[in-house]
């Protein structure tokens, strides 16, 4: 008869089993926590396109115009709607309700063109309606969902939360220069 040595079974404890589930927790708060730091608090100018309501960094608006007709440029995608001439300076218009699929794009008196300085270059942003400036805390602001990979949601950089008396509504956060700078734009460079 041989006796073999086996070495002891070690079992792990429950601390040792849970740390890698902590690991993954922590790395899945830190990228939330990341994606909400992509929306950093702070005053955000809220306008309408269709049913939803948007918020930008108020820093990148530059003025806000009623909406006037832009002269056309040839071979542009059908969301530029052409070049304005503004003291001196043309802009392009870009109309966010076509960019962004909006169903329809009525052109009425509370149509404005927000004027915005993106990467030290002067473009105008068609919306609906622009409704006020609002001061958004860290509290306020949650990541932006996770989309499915054929949905281009890179601009969206969180959903802030504005609580008005008993009703609660809700603002998609856009990061604008990253919207306005993308290629299919070629708006800046």
């Amino acid at each position: 008869m041989t006796l073999t040595a086996e070495a002891p079974v070690r079992t792990a404890s429950r601390a040792e089993a849970a740390a890698p589930l902590r690991a993954a927790a922590a790395a899945h708060e830190a990228g939330a926590a990341a994606a909400v730091a992509g929306a950093q608090a702070g005053e955000f100018l809220t306008f309408r396109l269709g049913a939803e309501e948007y918020g930008i960094d108020i820093l990148r608006v530059q003025e806000i115009r009623s909406y006037e007709q832009p002269t056309r440029i040839a071979n542009v995608p059908s969301f530029i709607k052409g070049v304005v001439n503004l003291r001196g300076v043309i802009v392009p218009i870009v109309d966010l309700r076509l960019k962004l699929g909006c169903e329809s794009a009525e052109y009425n008196t509370f149509t404005v063109v927000v004027v915005l300085n993106v990467r030290g270059r002067v473009v105008g942003a068609v919306v609906d309606s622009v409704s006020d400036v609002l001061e958004l805390h860290k509290e306020q602001i949650k990541p932006a969902p996770q989309l499915h990979s054929s949905v281009d949601a890179s601009f969206i950089t969180g959903i802030g939360t504005v609580r008005s008396g008993e009703a609660e509504r809700m603002l998609i956060l856009m990061d604008i220069e990253a919207l306005m700078s993308s290629a299919d734009m070629g708006l800046v460079d």
